[in-house]
């Protein structure tokens, strides 16, 4: 006998069906409310509810209990050079959307390496950038001849 008591607003087959997995590239479309209190004139206080849609767009470090009702799963991504990590509950009513952008093979369930492997390659690619600046100086002023020198 189906009921007609309704559990979520969020159509749960559907994001069921989405099959999110680590190792994914997702775009997450959340809904956004933002509050603004203004004066009127007559002094009295209005809030303002505005809502509007952001995506957060990166890759699925793990999911966490699978489908089921608190079903959760983590996504990662770097923002002017900062990874940024947000934790968004599977049937959330503030989410929009997911959009899975990229199917990648993996061999674990959980991608939590990936946080320490960006650091090393941050640092990495830092070390590399330091090193190249000063040996091209150098490597100029090894070339240019002063002007009284004579050479042979």
């Amino acid at each position: 006998m189906a009921s007609n008591v309704k559990i979520s607003p969020v159509d749960m087959e559907a994001r069921k069906a989405l099959g999110i997995r680590s190792g994914d590239t997702v775009r997450v479309w959340q809904n956004i409310v933002e509050l603004k209190s203004q004066k009127q004139a007559n002094k009295k206080e209005v809030i303002a509810k505005n809502v509007r849609k952001q995506a957060f767009e990166g890759l699925v470090l793990a999911v966490k209990h699978g489908t089921e009702p608190g079903a959760m799963f983590t996504v990662r991504k770097v923002a002017s050079g900062v990874g940024v990590e947000k934790i968004f509950p599977l049937y959330s009513p503030s989410i929009d959307s997911v959009e899975v952008l990229r199917r990648a093979r993996t061999r674990r369930a959980k991608l939590y390496f990936i946080r320490r492997k960006a650091s090393r390659d941050q640092k990495h690619a830092m070390r590399k950038q330091i090193a190249m600046t000063p040996s091209e100086s150098t490597a100029k002023a090894a070339t240019e001849t002063p002007e009284g020198a004579a050479t042979e």
